[in-house]
């Protein structure tokens, strides 16, 4: 039997996203964010047949010329449909023989007893080429003297129904004898967007970070009252450290002078949309690609023309945020319809 090779399918890439919060003083509650979100979003789109240039060197079917027939195993918990995603990706070469040299032909049987080939859904995708996190794998495939039936393609079950359709194209490319080098680039290439099923947003999770500890650094550079600041907002760090109700029990935070998760800074009016108060920004990541933040990464908390005994107030208000309680009555009671006074007063006591 001729050598063969396994092949890492795309890269799985998740995406940044962010949006800004603001909160005026005057205000009970936060107002809604108007601007759009900072982060990048690029979605991967297949270009029609005819903007893809044809292959410049024509190959031999390794399957030889009888249909290749194709059984699908769903190895993981979901309870979806994924032969009709195969059909969609086994199509996809039968139209496009022109990158091959050749037009292969695909019978999609579920149930398959003796199949040629097997695309098996998985929770998680075995070793392959010793990379982690692979979403798909499958062997590369040039000579019918590679082949032992039945050959297997491996495909992550967590991706949308577009993506998980890309991912076997791309796995079913190498078992037709197309590497990461070949066209059509959109397909094979190494690294694409995918994007999971869709999950819950981080306003809709009880806690939207991927653990209670957090690193947090104080920009005072504008701040009238540095001194003044930090004891503010250790008084606030304490509060959330001894677990107040509705709020996570393990919360920690290191200070430091590095990038944090967490960053409180002093800006100028047009920061937060508003002459005095605060607002909130928020980073995370989009999985799904619904043009929302699953999980937070990092949030930054800028504070605009407050007297020095409200920042604790307003950074705790957004940390409430940030912890899950996107709305003010899910937030602890400090900071559920506080008053001017109230806000500046001893209110973590």
């Amino acid at each position: 039997m001729a050598p063969r090779a396994l092949v890492l399918a795309l890269a799985f890439l998740l995406l940044l996203a962010g949006c800004t919060t603001p909160f005026d003083p005057t205000a009970t509650t936060p107002m809604p964010a108007d601007a759009p979100p900072t982060g990048t979003e690029t979605a991967l789109e297949t270009a029609p047949p005819t903007e893809r240039p044809p292959t410049s060197a024509p190959s031999a079917n390794p399957w030889g010329s009888d249909p290749i027939v194709v059984a699908v195993e769903n190895g993981g918990d979901h309870d979806r449909e994924f032969a009709t995603l195969v059909r969609e990706a086994t199509a996809f070469w039968e139209s496009n023989g022109r990158y091959l040299g050749f037009e292969p032909r695909y019978e999609v049987r579920p149930d398959a007893e003796n199949p040629d080939l097997v695309v098996r859904f998985s929770d998680r995708v075995p070793d392959c080429g010793g990379v982690a996190d692979a979403v798909g794998c499958a062997p590369l495939l040039t000579d019918p003297g590679q082949i032992d039936r039945p050959e297997r393609v491996w495909v992550e079950t967590d991706l949308s129904d577009e993506s998980t359709v890309l991912v076997t194209e791309h796995e079913l490319g190498h078992t037709l004898g197309l590497t990461h080098d070949d066209p059509p680039r959109d397909v094979m290439r190494a690294a694409s967007v995918l994007y999971t099923e869709p999950r819950p947003n981080a306003t809709e999770r009880a806690f939207p970070w991927g653990d209670a500890d957090f690193t947090v650094r104080v920009d005072d550079r504008n701040a009238s009252d540095p001194a003044g600041i930090r004891s503010q907002i250790d008084h606030t760090l304490a509060y959330y450290e001894d677990g107040p109700p509705g709020m996570p029990s393990n919360l920690s935070f290191d200070r430091t002078t590095d990038d944090a998760e967490i960053l409180v800074r002093f800006g100028a009016a047009d920061a937060c949309r508003a002459s005095s108060g605060s607002c909130i920004s928020t980073y995370g990541t989009d999985p799904d690609g619904d043009g929302a933040i699953e999980t937070y990464t990092r949030v930054e908390i800028t504070l605009v023309g407050l007297d020095t005994d409200a920042v604790g107030w307003h950074v705790g208000y957004w940390l409430a945020h940030a912890f899950g309680a996107a709305d003010d009555d899910e937030k602890p009671q400090p900071f559920r319809d506080a008053s001017g006074r109230e806000r500046r007063g001893e209110w973590w006591e």
